[in-house]
């Protein structure tokens, strides 16, 4: 429990705000409560969930987490940053990016998902690479990711992006950070 007044002294930093991105193939926006309705169809595969556990969520249930998500972290020590994937070839979403960014900018953590459509084009490392270079022009210290050690699907995206695997564990998953303590270049 943190001491009175040291909330104070934990500032958020402003500037910190998904804003949209973009790469050859992907428009990177901001999630919004208006994505839930398509982004349950993308995501309505048991086959996401083998490595994180859980399972789909319908539209409605995807309304509640998006409006928490762009409320804003409870805990002034972080700021929530989530963006969906729209393919500009046909408009339509197709995964997600997200990044949990700690408020002194010395790290943060990302996580991305693409449906099971649209894996095996590489639109997970380009998304996860878009995210990487702006969290790099913040700048974040150190970018991390946690990856089932048997994903390899997601071992190659968190590679694509400059991250390497290290021996730290959390629930099974191998922590993966970035080269020499900064945020890799996409």
């Amino acid at each position: 429990m943190p001491r009175t007044g040291a909330a104070a002294k934990v500032r958020r930093p402003h500037a910190v705000r998904p804003v949209a991105l973009a790469s050859s193939r992907l428009d990177v926006l901001p999630l919004g409560v208006e994505h839930a309705a398509e982004m349950a169809l993308v995501l309505d595969d048991p086959g996401l969930h083998a490595f994180t556990g859980g399972s789909p969520l319908d539209a409605d249930a995807l309304r509640v987490r998006y409006a928490r998500l762009a409320a804003g972290s409870p805990d002034p020590a972080v700021v929530w940053c989530n963006w969906v994937l729209r393919l500009r070839a046909d408009g339509r979403l197709v995964g997600t990016v997200q990044a949990t960014v700690a408020a002194d900018l010395e790290h943060a953590e990302v996580a991305w998902v693409v449906g099971a459509p649209w894996q095996g084009r590489g639109l997970a490392s380009e998304a996860a690479r878009v995210l990487t270079g702006w969290l790099r022009e913040l700048p974040v210290g150190r970018v991390l990711a946690h990856v089932h050690p048997d994903h390899s699907a997601s071992a190659a995206v968190a590679a694509s992006c400059g991250l390497r695997p290290t021996a730290h564990r959390q629930d099974g998953e191998v922590r993966w950070e970035s080269a020499g303590g900064t945020a890799p270049r996409p």
